[in-house]
């Protein structure tokens, strides 16, 4: 083995050292670094699949490209913010084709023998008497996201009802923002749904409160961004499958609960607000001494900072703790749960 690859035994420490091997000799192919790092076949390919996924290399051309490692972390946030822009656009389309289709239903009370029907519902108690109705009616499967925390007079009846819905064999599967899981009493619900049997994921991104009930029913507020608007409450296959569709996208995109990025509990959330100002700014592309000059600090303060950063979310490199933060949502603005909005019903 050469000089270069002795040690190498990961594939992470493998694609390190052919980064290092084609930043070392611009121009050279890959197959020629490889070769002298005495890497396998098998070994090279996976080396390049990670490089490329992490934007490190282009092999479009006849030579790789090696990008610099701020320049590829800038390269992967813009395209996890573009695909978590995509996603809320899809949502907004969806909502605009229930709205539109809304109006003509309400206008003619849904026609007899229509498999859809669709109405307005502004009372309080009447959705919680039709969310309290699923847990008799629903046969197969209920799903339901929330943008907040559960209030904590409801805690005990959602866990009621799942407890009857897990009974009769209903898939229960629910959906929170990421950020509940950083609030202590919410956590302890999560982890008490689990253990009834419900399905629990964390997104960085909910658009909007949900229910949906088999293929039958579904309930979504009239505006995503205020929870106490009116409900729209649909039935039937034809406008609940678009919805059951969204929310399949939404769920793969999702943790399951209790998978953490970070074991040892690292996952940025107890940053300070100075700390998670410097990792904007850092992912943004401003350099340190900008950083410095914006907070009013030094450029050894600006090292400490990124430091702390780094430690707390268990980042070996600037690189790795940009694209865990991506990943926390740490880069979306407010991240804490000061900035939680409350459900105002869940199933």
């Amino acid at each position: 083995m050469s000089k270069n690859a002795a040690g190498v035994r990961t594939g992470g420490e493998q694609a390190l050292a052919l980064y290092q091997a084609l930043r070392a000799a611009p121009g050279a192919p890959l197959d020629e670094a490889a070769r002298d790092l005495d890497l396998t076949e098998a070994e090279r390919e996976r080396a390049r699949a990670e490089l490329t996924t992490l934007g490190l290399i282009d092999t479009t051309a006849p030579s790789p490209l090696v990008i610099a490692p701020d320049v590829a972390l800038l390269g992967l946030l813009r395209h996890e913010r573009d695909r978590l822009e995509s996603r809320l656009a899809e949502t907004s389309r969806a909502h605009t084709a229930l709205e539109t289709l809304a109006g003509p239903f309400l206008r003619a009370r849904a026609e007899p023998g229509s498999d859809v029907e669709v109405e307005i519902v502004d009372d309080p108690a009447r959705i919680r008497r039709e969310l309290a109705d699923l847990t008799k009616t629903a046969r197969g499967s209920v799903h339901s996201m929330a943008t907040g925390s559960v209030r904590r007079e409801e805690m005990g009846l959602e866990l009621d009802r799942d407890r009857e819905r897990v009974a009769r064999g209903v898939r229960v599967q629910a959906m929170y923002s990421a950020r509940v899981g950083q609030v202590p009493e919410m956590d302890q619900h999560l982890a008490a749904r689990t253990a009834l049997g419900a399905e629990i994921r964390l997104s960085p991104v909910v658009p909007m409160n949900m229910v949906l009930a088999d293929d039958s029913f579904a309930l979504l507020p009239t505006d995503p961004r205020d929870p106490g608007s009116p409900a729209i409450l649909a039935r039937g296959p034809g406008l609940v499958r678009v919805y059951r569709a969204l929310y399949a996208y939404c769920w793969q995109a999702a943790t399951p609960y209790g998978h953490r990025e970070e074991p040892d509990g690292r996952g940025g959330g107890v940053l300070t607000e100075q700390q998670r100002t410097v990792l904007r700014m850092l992912a943004s592309g401003i350099k340190d001494e900008q950083v410095a000059r914006t907070l009013g600090v030094s450029l050894r303060t600006v090292s400490r900072l990124i430091s702390e950063v780094m430690h707390e979310l268990g980042a070996a490199s600037r690189f790795e703790a940009g694209v865990k933060a991506a990943r926390l949502g740490l880069l979306d603005g407010e991240g804490g749960p000061e900035g939680l909005g409350t459900a105002r019903d869940t199933a």
